[in-house]
């Protein structure tokens, strides 16, 4: 999908706002996240990290969480935001968060305090994904098997 550059503007301050509320105290590598939503909603996420390291949230996932208990459905782009200079991308993780609300021509862009830097589709970051669609054959089974 084709994102206009003044979005594109608006996802980056998003992203760049929500880093400054990065709680990183263990890698002091801040990371901002803005997912437009189906709505044209914009929501906000940053990392949040934990001292026993798996139980941390990532920029991305806590956006997505934001969107969801919004009213969200669907992820439309999404732009990560680190500190620069090397350009980040979402951790294979939070690629997969992403598919369970995006297909795979969601818009990815990378930024910092700079600007934009970078973008893709998902696809070309996760190629050959599993996501929900995979799994609709075997619900649809169950709910008619639950039926009978």
């Amino acid at each position: 999908m084709k994102i206009s550059a003044d979005m594109q503007q608006r996802l980056l301050a998003a992203s760049l706002a929500a880093r400054a509320h990065s709680h990183s105290p263990y890698s002091n590598y801040a990371v901002g996240a803005a997912v437009l939503d189906e709505q044209g909603r914009i929501h906000v996420g940053a990392n949040i990290e934990n001292a026993a390291y798996p139980q941390g949230n990532c920029a991305e996932a806590t956006a997505l969480g934001a969107m969801v208990m919004a009213g969200g459905k669907q992820a439309v782009a999404v732009l990560v935001t680190g500190p620069g200079p090397d350009v980040i991308t979402p951790c294979g993780g939070c690629r997969q968060k992403l598919r369970e609300f995006a297909g795979p021509d969601l818009l990815v862009i990378a930024g910092d305090p700079a600007g934009i830097q970078q973008q893709w589709t998902l696809e070309q970051l996760l190629p050959f994904s599993f996501g929900p669609s995979h799994l609709a054959p075997a619900v649809n089974q169950n709910k008619n098997k639950e039926k009978t």
